[in-house]
């Protein structure tokens, strides 16, 4: 685990709370937390929960997961994903369960990006072939039998 920076939390959360246009007192009420308290950690003097710091991020409507980078409970795994997960976490727009259905189509086509590669693969190119000979041996076989059907009515 990384140690834990208090100063830089309270720095973020107070930053993401101005972005969200939130009185201290908003935030404080919001997350479930006393105003000192949330002021002591805005200004590093506490160091929050896991708990708390979920209660914030909910508030905010940025990912927890985010938090826990920033207090160095947990370890950044890609920038660029945790980014993605805090803007659509954050986003106004979708509510709480399109958020996490977003968030478990992400985490699944990274978890098949990620796969190993190998002989698993090989299913997809037969797939691929045969579509490609079937799209072009129907129209093939049907022109000949339409073709001698007109030919024979007139």
């Amino acid at each position: 685990m990384a140690s834990l920076n208090v100063g830089s939390l309270g720095e973020y959360i107070r930053e993401q709370r101005r972005t969200a246009q939130y009185s201290l007192r908003q935030l404080a009420e919001a997350a479930g937390v006393s105003n000192p308290y949330l002021s002591q950690i805005e200004r590093g003097l506490r160091k929050p929960s896991a708990e708390i710091l979920q209660q914030i991020a909910k508030a905010l409507r940025i990912s927890a997961e985010t938090l826990y980078v920033q207090a160095g409970i947990l370890e950044e795994r890609r920038g660029e994903g945790l980014e993605l997960r805090a803007a659509i976490l954050a986003d106004p727009l979708i509510n709480e369960q399109q958020k996490h259905a977003l968030l478990a189509v992400y985490d699944t086509f990274l978890r098949e990006n990620t796969a190993p590669r190998g002989p698993a693969r090989k299913g997809a190119a037969p797939k691929q072939d045969q579509a490609a000979d079937g799209e072009q041996d129907a129209p093939r076989a049907e022109q000949p039998a339409a073709q001698a059907g007109r030919d024979r009515e007139t």
